[in-house]
């Protein structure tokens, strides 16, 4: 017979109350590899992020300056390809896994605060109204209202393949014998025959090329809401310094050991979708909300 445990139900009901409000708490951070976050700079705010049915968002405040810090949480080094509205934030091109990124040793953090312009300098990030955001202006608007980042780890050299020693011969001979010229040909036909079978179909790659269309493609695609005011980009803002260098990086892989996607948009668009809730914040009553009046109470008119 099982024993029964009055107490210890009593005690399960409010832990799993509390780990269902925990859920639903947003997070700061996103990231396995890479720890993401978007900062309002103008308040200093690190935007929450809220999830919903599959999607990361954040709420931007139009006009507000921003910025995408990337910390690096592995032992070694990465690189995080970085794209915003779909574009490429440090060369300007429409963005793909293969292009230039930043750098980042392991612990560093990074604060990506605008569009690369040079090595002292970029254009900063502001959030704006779509048709004004640098991928309209471009030409681009596909992609307005995302951010990207797409993680690299780094490839390690193999380690220094080191020959056994040769085998001493009994007696030294010019020629090979018929026997071992026999076994040297079967040796390289089979191994001709093993290369041949180990090729891989063409079937799989294309397949594989099929799978990474699917994951890259937007999501915007797969839900589009109405908006009720005009969605928010990221402008191209004033010039302002910001200094790097340049360094090699051998990916251990073409495809994003990682990938992160954030999406955004105004806070009153994201109430409408459903995102936030639309619960507001009474204003606070003024008890002095004129100037002091000399005299006495008048009578109402």
């Amino acid at each position: 017979m099982t024993p029964h445990h009055p107490a210890l139900r009593r005690l399960a009901l409010p832990a799993l109350a509390a780990l269902a409000l925990f859920s639903a708490l947003p997070a700061h951070a996103l990231g396995r590899l890479s720890d993401i976050q978007v900062i309002d700079r103008d308040s200093g705010e690190t935007l929450p992020v809220y999830q919903h049915r599959g999607e990361h968002w954040v709420a931007g405040r139009p006009g507000a300056r921003y910025a995408v810090a990337l910390r690096n949480a592995t032992r070694g080094r990465v690189l995080g390809v970085v794209s915003v509205d779909g574009v490429n934030v440090v060369s300007g091109e429409t963005a793909a896994w293969s292009q230039t990124g930043y750098v980042l040793s392991p612990g560093q953090r990074y604060e990506i605060t605008g569009w690369r312009k040079s090595d002292a300098e970029v254009a900063a990030f502001h959030f704006t109204a779509a048709p004004a955001s640098y991928a309209a202006r471009t030409g681009r608007p596909a992609q307005v209202g995302v951010i990207g980042v797409a993680v690299f780890r780094e490839k390690t050299p193999p380690p220094p393949v080191i020959a056994p020693p040769p085998i001493p011969e009994p007696y030294s001979q010019s020629y090979p014998s018929r026997e071992r010229q026999s076994d040297a040909e079967s040796a390289a036909d089979f191994k001709g025959r093993s290369e041949a079978a180990g090729a891989p179909a063409p079937a799989a790659s294309a397949d594989s090329a099929n799978a990474m269309a699917r994951e890259a493609a937007p999501a915007s695609r797969r839900m589009a809401p109405a908006s009720p005011a005009p969605r928010l980009g990221t402008g191209h803002g004033e010039r302002e310094g910001s200094w790097v260098g340049h360094t090699s990086f051998e990916r251990r892989s073409e495809r994003p050991d990682e990938l992160i996607r954030i999406r955004y948009d105004s806070r009153e668009n994201l109430i409408a979708m459903g995102i936030l809730p639309t619960t507001t914040v009474p204003t606070r009553p003024n008890p002095f909300p004129g100037a002091p009046h000399p005299g006495y109470v008048p009578d109402p008119s």
